[in-house]
């Protein structure tokens, strides 16, 4: 008896977990649904500050403040583009959108690994605009330009 139980209890067990999984895996590609790509990207002038750092991207969907997804990389010191993020089907016409990005440069101070303030971490927030087609966005390093994005990071 004890040992149908067990099978009973481990089979019920398997079934809830491979309906969760099934469950997520539907839920996960919601940026691959019908809408256009999203190459995020910044040029050379990144290298020189910031080459060899880590830098982190979120995409957010600024109309309901949603955080659609996050990707991480490290900016190359003499690539060009120095960084490059790609959001499949993310951008759906008439959206509203930004990419929050940081870079983990610690200037000064700050924790590895952790968005700290704009005075340790450099960080910015870009409106991106979404049209009918794939969307390339290319940007320069401007540290005169950063806003604070940490909360979209947590």
């Amino acid at each position: 008896m004890d040992r149908n139980h067990f099978t009973l209890r481990s089979a019920t067990s398997m079934l809830i977990a491979t309906a969760l999984f099934s469950t997520a895996l539907l839920a996960a590609p919601a940026l691959a649904a019908d809408g256009q790509d999203l190459t995020f990207q910044g040029d050379a002038s990144f290298g020189g500050p910031h080459g060899g750092q880590e830098i982190k991207a979120a995409l957010v969907d600024t109309a309901s403040g949603e955080v659609l997804a996050v990707q991480s990389d490290t900016v190359s010191a003499d690539g060009d583009p120095a960084f490059s993020f790609t959001f499949p089907g993310a951008l759906q016409a008439g959206g509203s959108y930004a990419v929050d990005y940081w870079i983990d440069s610690n200037f000064g101070g700050g924790s590895v690994g952790t968005c700290d303030g704009m005075q340790n971490d450099h960080q910015w927030h870009i409106p991106i605009e979404a049209g009918d087609m794939a969307t390339t966005h290319v940007e320069s390093h401007d540290p005169s330009a950063q806003s604070p994005v940490c909360a979209s990071f947590e």
